[in-house]
């Protein structure tokens, strides 16, 4: 159930997602409040789990993670103890920076960053090794176009 929010929280929430390091000054600022009103509705909207942990976002480039991959998976297993071992493994994988299950011909979708073309078939190598996979598609992204963890508000 969508959580309801005024215009205040909307403008606070876009300053967060902008830059959650800004002072409570810095917001309360921008939005036209004072800091005590913008605390209380960022504590509140983290009660309500509007509001999520904060990260640091940081450049996978830089840090010689050069090769992002989606990965199209195909299964013919659906059973509850093949999905269970299959997110686990999943989740258990650094590499795997977003998993979906999909609707249509391909059962899930993986979002995979690594140094290269090798790591990856590392990454692939072990995938297989741990659970029963029928296909899988590997493509490789060439170029990162837009890239954002803002969300419409």
């Amino acid at each position: 159930m969508a959580v309801r929010l005024d215009e205040m929280d909307r403008k606070i929430l876009s300053q967060l997602q902008e830059d959650a390091s800004q002072s409570l000054d810095e917001i309360a600022r921008k939005v036209g409040s004072s800091k005590t009103p913008v605390w209380n509705r960022i504590r509140k909207m983290k009660d309500l789990g509007v509001i999520g942990r904060q990260t640091a976002l940081l450049d996978a480039e830089a840090l010689g993670l050069e090769a992002c991959f989606f990965v199209l998976i195909r299964t013919s297993e659906h059973e509850a103890d093949w999905q269970r071992k299959f997110l686990a493994t999943l989740r258990a994988r650094p590499e795997v920076l977003e998993a979906h299950r999909l609707a249509g011909d391909i059962d899930y979708i993986l979002k995979v960053r690594v140094k290269n073309a090798r790591a990856y078939d590392q990454f692939y190598q072990a995938l297989i090794s741990e659970v029963k996979i029928y296909n899988v598609t590997a493509l490789l992204s060439m170029e990162e176009i837009k890239s954002t963890t803002i969300l419409p508000l």
